[in-house]
C-alpha cells in the first residue's frame, strides 16, 4: 500500500480539477453517484454530502431531502454555489468549506452521510469515517461509493502501478475494503449493512454502515 494522500496535495490537485471536473468526471462517476444518492433518498431527511465538490450530485436528490455539502476545495465550491444560485435545487440548503477530519457540526445532526469518491482520497480515512459516524444520528447511515482495491490478480498489480502515476492528480486506485471493515469492527456502535459492486462493470463498490442505537425522535 502507498501512504495516505497529503491534505495539501488534495487541495492543489482539486483546485486544478475544478474548471473541468463536471465535463471529465461527471460521465465517469454517474452510476456510482446515482446509486449512493438513491440509497440516501430512500432514507430521506437531512443529508450531509462529504466532498460535495462542484455539486454534481444535486440533480440526484429531491424535495424529500435537505442537503448540506462540505468540501475542502473552495474553487470546487464556487461551482456548487453557482448551481444553487440557479434556483433549480431548493433542497440544497448550504455548502461550506470544511475539513472532513474535523467537522463543525454537532453530534447526531444528520439522518444520513454520503461520501462519493472521497474516502480513499482523504489524509486519514479512519478519522473521516469517525467524524461521519459522530454527526449521523443513531439509526442513520453512512453511504460510501468508491473504486476499491482489487487486492489480488492482474487488476491489483495494475492498480499498484497506477497509484504511483496518478498520485499528483489526487487519485488513489489501490485503497482496500479491509480498512473500511477494520474501522467498523473497531467502532462499537457501527455495523456494515451493505457492500455491493455496481453495474454494469463492477468498477465501483457501494458500502453502507449504520450507526446503531435507538433512532432519535423527529
Amino acid at each position: 500500500m502507498t501512504p495516505d494522500l497529503d491534505k495539501s496535495l488534495i487541495e492543489t490537485a482539486y483546485a486544478r480539477w475544478a474548471p473541468i471536473y463536471d465535463a471529465v468526471c461527471g460521465p465517469v462517476m454517474v452510476k456510482g453517484r446515482r446509486a449512493a444518492a438513491a440509497e440516501a433518498r430512500a432514507l430521506g431527511g437531512k443529508i450531509l454530502e462529504v466532498g460535495v465538490g462542484t455539486g454534481l450530485s444535486f440533480d440526484d436528490y429531491d424535495a424529500s431531502t435537505e442537503i448540506t455539502g462540505i468540501d475542502l476545495c473552495e474553487p470546487m465550491l464556487e461551482k456548487a454555489r453557482a448551481k444553487m444560485a440557479s434556483g433549480r435545487y431548493p433542497w440544497v440548503k448550504d455548502v461550506r468549506q470544511m475539513d472532513a477530519h474535523a467537522m463543525e457540526f454537532d453530534d447526531a445532526t444528520f439522518d444520513c452521510v454520503v461520501a462519493q469518491f472521497v474516502i480513499t482520497l482523504v489524509a486519514n480515512p479512519e478519522r473521516v469515517l469517525s467524524e461521519c459516524h459522530r454527526v449521523v444520528k443513531p439509526g442513520g447511515r453512512i453511504i460510501l461509493v468508491n473504486h476499491l482495491y482489487s487486492e489480488v490478480g492482474v487488476a491489483a498489480a495494475v492498480e499498484r502501478w497506477a497509484a504511483q502515476k496518478t498520485r499528483a492528480l489526487g487519485l488513489r486506485p489501490e485503497f482496500p475494503f479491509a480498512r473500511l471493515q477494520a474501522w467498523a469492527q473497531a467502532t462499537s456502535d457501527a455495523i456494515l449493512v451493505e457492500r455491493r459492486k455496481l453495474k454494469p462493470f463492477g468498477i465501483y463498490t457501494l458500502v453502507c454502515f449504520e450507526r446503531t442505537g435507538t433512532p432519535m425522535a423527529a
